[in-house]
């Protein structure tokens, strides 16, 4: 009888032992219950509870958790129908809180994000939605953030894994995108057939007002030419004049010579003729040429006469 005392008195300490001595390893947070009611907080460590009047109530893991977000329809402010689905990453800092504020935190946590989600993007459009993810993740971030507070929590980020559109606003979208780019290809072609023309154009400018230029240029020389010549005739008019002014039959053979050579001319050139009969004396076209041989020949020696130096007088009583 003895025996089987002293087996129920060594089981009895022994269960005892292990009610009183708690050990809460690193990372989490215990807390205890006298009766069934929160009296304090064991950190991770050593503890020695007393036994019957004191238990653990809830062990919470105060390290950083990740949670994945379940996918979900989302309607956008344009009715298009959306899949999406997210991360978020948490820590409980006071496990008192998140232990007796709030039933099944995780379920809560992920009811609270889902809610803000379809509140987000609902507020947006397809694109925007599609386009500012960075907006929205921050947006539900600071709603959740706050309506976790009262649970000892902190959120530390959400993010949108996947925004996925309906399979036939996807194949839409693709068209959108794909006509957007032919008409930035056919803009930029446009661009470059104008680029082309006008620089053609400003080619043929250029082109057309260095012709003119040239075509000025070889107007003023002809006109220069024209006048030289004139004034060679003119000079050689005055001359002839003079000459017969002063009775020289020569100069007048030279005159009669010069129109008798320049009909000529005029009449070997003319384009209707084929055959020219000459019915003159050679002997007169000779002694023209004759005549303005001796005008030049006088010519000449006037000139000499001119440009001779006077000679000095001779010195008297040499």
């Amino acid at each position: 009888m003895s025996g089987i005392v002293a087996i129920i008195v060594i089981f009895f300490g022994i269960v005892t032992f292990f009610k009183a001595v708690r050990m809460v390893p690193q990372g989490y947070e215990w807390t205890v219950e006298r009766f069934g009611k929160y009296t304090r907080t064991l950190d991770p460590g050593l503890h020695i509870l007393m036994p019957i009047w004191y238990s653990v109530g809830r062990k919470i893991n105060m390290m950083e958790q990740v949670l994945d977000v379940p996918s979900q329809d989302v309607i956008t402010k344009d009715n298009a129908v959306v899949k999406v689905d997210g991360v978020v990453f948490f820590q409980v800092l006071d496990a008192a809180k998140a232990a007796y504020e709030v039933a099944t935190l995780e379920i809560a946590i992920l009811n609270l994000i889902m809610t803000n989600i379809r509140t987000a993007i609902g507020s947006l459009d397809l694109d925007e939605s599609l386009s500012k993810r960075d907006e929205i993740n921050a947006k539900v971030l600071v709603a959740v953030d706050a309506a976790t507070h009262p649970w000892g929590l902190k959120v530390n980020r959400i993010e949108l894994k996947d925004i996925a559109p309906p399979r036939d606003l996807v194949d839409s979208m693709a068209r959108q995108m794909k006509a957007e780019r032919e008409k930035r290809a056919n803009i930029l072609e446009a661009e470059g057939f104008r680029q082309a023309a006008i620089l053609k154009a400003e080619g043929e400018k250029q082109s057309v007002i260095l012709e003119a230029e040239g075509n000025r240029e070889a107007a003023f020389r002809a006109a220069e030419a024209r006048e030289r010549s004139a004034e060679a005739e003119a000079k050689a008019t005055e001359l002839v004049s003079t000459a017969i002014a002063q009775g020289n039959v020569q100069a007048i053979n030279y005159f009669v010579a010069q129109k008798y050579i320049e009909a000529f001319k005029a009449l070997a050139e003319s384009p209707n003729q084929k055959f020219v009969l000459l019915p003159m004396e050679s002997s007169g076209i000779l002694g023209s040429l004759a005549g303005i041989a001796e005008l030049a020949k006088e010519s000449m020696a006037k000139q000499a006469v001119v440009a001779r130096p006077p000679s000095l007088p001779s010195s008297q009583g040499s």
